[in-house]
């Protein structure tokens, strides 16, 4: 009988990872990074042989659905990945440079340990920018939205856009056991209906099986015409009154929408006298893939596209790829805005210009993402008076701003009303979420749904 074992983001949000078995056929939804408290958990063996999966589905680029992809590959794995092609090429660099990360962090606890005569309790790091290029160098299939494709005579998947992140794809899988045709959807991150980039996420008609992801389902987003109205106030009071903005940004998604509204504000001539810092390597070339699949953009971003005018662009906007330009910012003492990474404030350059600025209370900062309990990010909207940074505990005095209505996460509504058409549901198991998170959707969803729902618990086996 056909089961699902969850590896990763069960009762937890990030560290996606399923395990699919039909009739021998073993199918890998994801594989992710596990992010905040439990990050050590990353180095652990994955609880299956990665030699025996037949295919690696990946829904999208975000590291907490691909991050542990190179760790797979260099433990054996030898199976063909799947996914839409803009998911591959986003993929290629998010992994290049969780790899460098790692490496980096790697190096300086060596040099700490070395110096304590105790190189040998440091660990390698989980992979390389090498393991990387080897995941690249295999085989790989790009599928377009829509497109089925036939794992085996009794086994077809058909990917979907999911409306999150560019290149986004929940996965129907429709196979037969005992001649009963049967179906399950691995739903992947979920768009909001309202983006501010994106075509919105694809209906699904007929399923009997959901594995859905729960990150907000114990809320709806705020508006996001008001989101934007927040955001823009933000900046424009912080600018105004001498200081400047940082935004700790996700490089993928986030950053282009936050990008796409700064290009409104200099055409409303908002950004006066103002220079807008793309600070993150990572983020400059993400928006390159995002100016190279249109199609993809809705009617709005993509008229500006079609007009020659690049919605991702505007005179203030300064790259700053390099670590020399990176440092020269910290002579900007005001009206700068500060795009950098990473989004949980859990590394990169972000971090220094925190450290920089967020003990000035004519700084802002501005959250637009969530925030994993145990990150930096997520300590600072909680209002921890001090913050440690680079081994400094420093005062928090900037102004914190949180927005949430830029999320690319569908919110229980949004969940729900995708929900509601579905014929033939029998089952909803939740995953992706915080567990009171998900046990607050349980009950929303109870009220709307005659489909059973179950919370699926870490490395649960369930046969559908």
């Amino acid at each position: 009988m056909a089961n699902v074992t969850s590896y990763g983001a069960a009762s937890m949000v990030t560290g996606s990872c399923h395990l699919l078995e039909i009739r021998g056929v073993k199918i890998l939804i994801d594989c992710g990074m596990i992010q905040g408290e439990s990050w050590k958990s990353n180095y652990e063996p994955f609880g299956f042989e990665p030699a025996s999966i037949d295919y690696l589905i990946l829904t999208h680029a975000h590291n907490d659905h691909i991050g542990r992809v190179p760790k797979l590959v260099k433990e054996g794995f030898r199976g063909e990945i799947i996914a839409t092609e803009a998911t591959l090429d986003i993929a290629y660099i998010m992994l290049l440079d969780s790899a460098a990360l790692l490496e980096e962090e790697y190096q300086t606890q060596l040099k700490k340990a070395l110096r304590r005569g105790e190189e040998s309790s440091v660990r390698e790091p989980l992979y390389t920018k090498e393991h990387v290029e080897m995941v690249f160098a295999r085989k790989m299939r790009r599928v377009a939205y829509e497109q089925t494709i036939a794992l085996a005579p009794f086994l077809k998947i058909t990917l979907h856009n999911a409306g999150h992140i560019m290149g986004s794809a929940y996965v129907s899988v429709a196979y037969e056991e005992d001649d009963v045709r049967k179906s399950v959807i691995f739903s992947g991150d979920l768009g909001s209906k309202n983006r501010l980039l994106l075509n919105t996420l694809t209906p699904a008609s007929y399923v009997q099986t959901l594995y859905l992801e729960s990150t907000y389902g114990d809320r709806e987003h705020r508006c996001l015409e008001e989101s934007i109205l927040e955001f823009k106030e933000a900046i424009t009071q912080t600018l105004d009154e001498g200081g400047c903005v940082v935004i700790p940004s996700f490089a993928l998604e986030r950053t282009q929408e936050i990008l796409w509204l700064l290009h409104q504000m200099h055409q409303e001539g908002s950004l006066r006298n103002c220079r807008v810092f793309l600070d993150s390597p990572l983020a400059i070339e993400a928006t390159k893939i995002y100016r190279k699949y249109p199609a993809q953009l809705n009617q709005p971003v993509g008229l500006h596209v079609s007009l020659g005018d690049d919605p991702f662009s505007f005179p203030e906007l300064v790259l700053t790829p390099k670590k020399k330009d990176s440092i020269e910012i910290n002579d900007v003492q005001k009206r700068a805005i500060i795009i950098a990474g990473s989004g949980m404030c859990t590394g990169g350059r972000v971090l220094h210009h925190l450290k920089q600025r967020i003990w000035n209370p004519k700084n802002a900062v501005i959250f637009v993402g969530f925030q994993v309990q145990g990150t930096l990010g997520r300590e600072i909207i909680d209002h921890e008076p001090f913050v440690r940074i680079y081994g400094e505990d420093i005062k928090v005095r900037a102004k914190i701003h949180t927005i949430n209505g830029f999320s690319a996460h569908a919110d229980r509504a949004d969940m729900s009303a995708w929900i509601a058409p579905m014929e033939g549901l029998r089952t909803i198991y939740l995953i992706h979420g915080e567990i009171d998170k998900m046990e607050l959707f349980k009950t929303y969803l109870r009220e709307r749904t005659q489909a059973k729902i179950h919370i699926v618990k870490p490395r649960e086996t369930i046969y559908i």
